[in-house]
């Protein structure tokens, strides 16, 4: 076969010569999703707010012969990128098996003989055969033969369609009925549905969970730095040589660090999707964990997602004096009695069971030149022989003698209705009567308007968005409870409103990926919910795209969330394990910044009273790798998911954790100051006092904000109070061994522990209080 310029083609197949130089020529059949290299994903992890101010706190050591500590942090900085590394390896390893189980063959013409060859390796001038259940491979154009194709995992249409001869289909199409041979027209990239290609890679959406670290981050280096230039400015005012200020510089700048932040925001991720592994849905990317919590926009393809994919009989008008079921039983006589035809399949389904088919003298299945199927019926008492003839309602209203204009009006409501309608008619050879209608349609699943009502209840607005036409997605909508404005694809442009848009009918792959971004620029944290290749733009632009159990691989490739079991239960899941995984990032984040408010301040409070660092650079890291990451164990703590979705309000949560971070600087700064005044510590054992102030303050700041209601009311989960045991006792060794420090007194450890107890009341109390104005943090 050649293939040429022109378009000219002799059907013979290729030669084995001809589809390699084919294959050199256009590439792999195959639309490849981008990855980041593996060297690029590394550096990734080494390239954000924490580690930069981790990697210019190294610096400073290494500039200071503070090499121990310096190799210290740099340990905690890759620490920090293995956790990320090994879980997105987990889940890039679960999308890879997953994508091995979707491999396809096709069927060729190579060198005079069919083969079987993967349909990576199809190329264009290919003759290809397509039978059916098969995929088609490529974007063809039919040489012989007639099918019937389901199209709806590209177009959203529910509807298959009839095409013969020379007609054009497109890869991915899945044949329902028939035999045909075709030749490739179009590869990969170059198909039609290529573009959904080049929009998933350009399809990026930066997280709120993203946005709130970056502000968190900046809020807290400007605020501590402010600190930190006021202590330098002060201690040179007051003559202090740079060996004076250089451990006070250094703990303030260690102590401005949100050391774990990032290994916990992993943590808490990846321990969400563990749990919704259990609950049969897969985390392909953890980001779109992270914004599960804050989702308020859920959109959802229609076909396949919402509904089953697949034809049932949902009404019968019989004509004349016949029933709904005898109606049934004439058209299965027009019908298959086998084969995957979903019009005959759900006839069969619905209708009695009939016993005449061994009457049946002969059988026409439908044809798409004349839109009908027929069959001749004998009589087994010896009458005239029946003809049955099952179609488009216009195609047997022309030939029908009894065509009135209430069998059209009745034609006319079911089709505005979303219905395809079928007419069934009989007779002999005088002529053919209507003996009433039949109307199909794609049903919703089971589960739909359960989830869409709890979805609701829990504050996320649904969308529908399909390439169905407008009454067929009306119709399913109301089923599934969806009320509201049913739009064309022209509205998806507009800047959406809550009492806008709750249907978008007859859109395109790249209108799916325009609606999601205009919701994301409008301020909506948006989820998408699809099966299909069209759908696959918005699932990788959505902040979390969830493909379903049947979706196709591009389209699992594409989305952050795949469920691997029929149904659409895992969506509800991933917002329930969405917004517990929310509130434990932001307890975290909210002790964290209480504590590195309180701490800087604390080291500034310290230097002005005592004239000296109350902290050395090395307890200051032991603070940091047993504290901040002990305190990693709020990811696995007991949390009661909201109600409606989450917010980040950085300012508000800023001001929360300065107001409790102050309350804790009052209890640490007076037990320093009773330490200096009344005990009159020596200076070695003022800082192993305020190093055990800090260890223990650290944890009754936890557990005061660790809930939101009364301390004693929600239990902590014995992981986090076995981290906790674990930071106590390493923090009370330190202060009796003199190792590091020097010893204190058992006495003033325990008084110090006793007076933490009452603080994390007050600030539990605080935060109630605080909690009354400010209702997401």
């Amino acid at each position: 076969m050649k293939f040429q310029s022109d378009g000219n083609i002799t059907v013979t197949g290729l030669t084995a010569a001809e589809a390699e130089e084919q294959l050199r020529r256009y590439g792999l059949n195959e639309i490849a999703v981008p990855q980041a290299r593996f060297v690029k994903r590394v550096l990734e992890k080494f390239w954000a707010p924490v580690p930069w101010m981790l990697e210019a706190a190294i610096g400073l050591e290494l500039w200071l012969d503070k090499y121990f500590e310096g190799a210290i942090i740099a340990a905690l900085i890759v620490f920090n990128a293995v956790v990320a590394m090994i879980q997105e390896g987990r889940a890039r390893a679960a999308l890879a098996a997953l994508k091995s189980r979707l491999a396809l063959n096709a069927t060729v013409h190579r060198d005079g003989v069919w083969k079987t060859i993967p349909a990576r390796e199809v190329v264009p001038g290919d003759l290809v055969k397509l039978t059916l259940g098969g995929v088609v491979p490529a974007d063809v154009r039919l040489t012989s033969g007639e099918l019937l194709l389901d199209q709806s995992m590209l177009t959203g249409e529910s509807i298959p369609v009839e095409i013969g001869s020379n007609a054009v289909a497109h890869a991915g199409t899945l044949v329902r009925r028939g035999e045909a041979e075709a030749v490739v027209t179009a590869t990969g990239i170059r198909t039609k549905f290529g573009r959904t290609a080049e929009l998933i890679e350009t399809a990026h959406a930066t997280g709120s969970q993203q946005t709130a670290v970056l502000h968190i981050v900046r809020n807290l280096a400007l605020f501590n730095g402010i600190i930190i230039i006021g202590l330098v400015g002060y201690a040179r005012y007051r003559g202090l040589e740079f060996a004076v200020i250089e451990p006070i510089i250094l703990t303030a700048v260690l102590a401005s660090i949100p050391v774990s932040l990032p290994a916990t925001f992993t943590m808490v991720a990846a321990l969400a999707a563990h749990t919704l592994a259990q609950r049969g849905v897969l985390a392909t990317r953890l980001s779109a964990l992270d914004e599960a919590g804050t989702m308020d926009v859920l959109c959802s393809d229609k076909t396949g997602t919402l509904t089953r994919n697949s034809l049932q009989v949902t009404q019968t008008r019989p004509a004349g004096q016949l029933t709904g079921p005898q109606l049934l039983e004439l058209a299965v006589l027009a019908s298959s009695d086998g084969g995957a035809d979903p019009v005959d399949t759900a006839i069969r389904i619905a209708a009695p069971s009939v016993d005449d088919l061994s009457y049946r003298l002969s059988f026409l299945p439908f044809d798409p030149t004349t839109k009908r199927a027929e069959a001749f019926i004998a009589d087994p008492q010896g009458g005239p022989v029946r003809h049955v003839v099952k179609g488009a309602f216009a195609v047997i209203a022309e030939t029908a003698v009894n065509a009135d204009h209430d069998l059209h009006k009745d034609a006319m409501e079911l089709e505005a209705q979303g219905y395809r309608v079928l007419a069934v008619a009989q007779g002999t050879e005088k002529g053919l009567e209507i003996a009433g209608l039949i109307a199909l349609s794609d049903p919703p699943r089971e589960d739909a308007a359960a989830l869409i009502s709890r979805l609701q209840d829990h504050g996320v607005r649904m969308l529908m968005v399909t390439g169905d036409a407008p009454a067929t997605a009306e119709a399913v909508a109301r089923q599934v409870g969806l009320t509201g404005r049913v739009c064309s694809k022209d509205d998806v442009a507009v800047q959406l409103q809550p009492d806008g848009c709750t249907v978008f009918a007859g859109v395109l792959p790249e209108d799916k990926f325009t609606l999601v971004h205009n919701l994301q620029t409008a301020g909506h944290t948006v989820g998408m919910c699809g099966d299909g290749a069209n759908d696959a733009p918005a699932l990788r632009q959505a902040h979390m795209g969830i493909a379903v159990s049947q979706a196709t691989d591009i389209a699992k490739a594409a989305a952050g969330l795949v469920l691997t079991e029929p149904g659409l239960n895992g969506v509800m899941a991933a917002v329930e394990e969405g917004r517990k995984a929310f509130r434990k990032v932001q307890t975290y984040a909210l002790n964290s910044i209480v504590k590195k408010i309180s701490t800087v301040l604390f080291i500034a409070v310290g230097f002005f009273m005592t004239g000296h660092a109350i902290l050395t650079p090395l307890l200051m890291i032991v603070l940091l790798v047993v504290g901040d990451f002990l305190s990693m164990a709020i990811a696995v703590d007991r949390v009661v998911p909201s109600q409606k979705p989450n917010v980040w309000r950085v300012d508000a949560l800023v001001i929360t954790g300065a107001v409790l971070g102050v309350v804790q600087l009052i209890f640490a700064g007076t037990v320093l100051a009773i330490g200096t005044f009344q005990l009159h510590l020596a200076p070695e054992a003022l800082t192993t006092l305020a190093f055990i102030t800090l260890v223990f303050s650290g944890q009754a700041a936890l557990y005061a904000i660790r809930t939101r209601h009364a301390l004693w009311e929600t239990l902590p989960s014995g992981r986090l109070v076995a981290a906790s045991v674990i930071d106590i006792i390493i923090g009370v060794a330190v202060a009796v061994s003199g190792q590091i420090t020097a010893p204190l007194p058992g006495s003033v450890i325990v008084a110090v522990f006793l007076g933490s107890l009452l603080l994390a009341v007050m600030m539990n109390l605080l935060r109630r209080v605080v909690l009354m104005w400010v209702k997401d943090i």
